[in-house]
This record gives C-alpha cells, structure tokens and sequence, in this order.
C-alpha cells in the first residue's frame, strides 16, 4: 500500500516516538489530511510531543474494522495552538504497510468512549480544528 487508507473518525491509533527508549501512546485525535499526510492533536503536557520535537521519526499504528497498517514518517508541528493546550502535528508520510492477511479478519478497533462532558466537548473542538487544517493542507496551506 503506498497511500494511506481512510478511517472512520474516532479511531483509536497508536502513536511511538523515538528517543533512548521508544515511547507509545493512544491518540484519538486523527485524521487523514491527503494520500501521504497525517494530521493529529497532541496535548501540549504529552511526553510525545517533546520526543518528536527532539527526533521527528515516527510510527503511527491504525487498527479498525478491516483495517490494520503501520505508518512510518517525519513529524513536524504545525500550529502551536490547535486550540488551547493542543498542538497539530503533521505526519509526512514515508512509507504505509498494509499488515492485512487472508488468514484473519479485524472486526473492530478499540472501542472508546469520553466519560466527562468537557472531554468529549474539548475532543470534539480538537476534530473540527483538525479537520480544518486538513482542509487547508488539501489546498496547499497547513500552516
């Protein structure tokens, strides 16, 4: 596979960054900005964010409903402030493997839900910004 997939929103990924030891996290906010880029929020106290400042190699793991791939690519912040205590990563994506086989089927991804109503509200501000940037990353401006 040489472009990324599509996935639903709310898709759970896991995101590992490098560093002495390597470091992976859950990552909810996500979103598929074009063939070879990833857009994602990370809370600006995220370990994570830190790592891929220091060192840019990435991993992204994408697992849901008949999807199963691992993206390999350079991070790179694009908007400090995505909304307040978010910053927009951008993934430029170097490689996507397809890790599918027809030995086994994926019936789902993690199933998640926000408990506390400010959460789900501060995640659902986070995907529409997201989603806007994506935008403007399909027409050549992700700043």
């Amino acid at each position: 596979m040489s472009v990324l997939p599509d996935w639903p929103a709310g898709t759970v990924a896991i995101l590992a960054t490098g560093g002495e030891e390597p470091h992976a996290i859950p990552v909810s906010a996500l979103v598929r900005a074009g063939p070879l880029l990833v857009l994602l929020g990370l809370a600006h106290g995220r370990e994570s964010l830190g790592r891929l400042r220091r060192q840019p190699r990435v991993t992204l793991a994408i697992v849901g409903e008949q999807l199963a791939v691992s993206v390999d690519g350079l991070a790179r912040v694009v908007r400090e402030e995505l909304v307040e205590g978010v910053a927009a990563v951008a993934i430029d994506v170097r490689s996507v493997t397809d890790h599918r086989r027809p030995t086994f089927e994926i019936e789902a991804g993690v199933r998640w839900r926000w408990t506390d109503a400010d959460a789900a509200g501060r995640d659902a501000e986070v995907q529409t910004a997201l989603s806007r940037l994506a935008v403007q990353a399909r027409n050549g401006d992700a700043r």
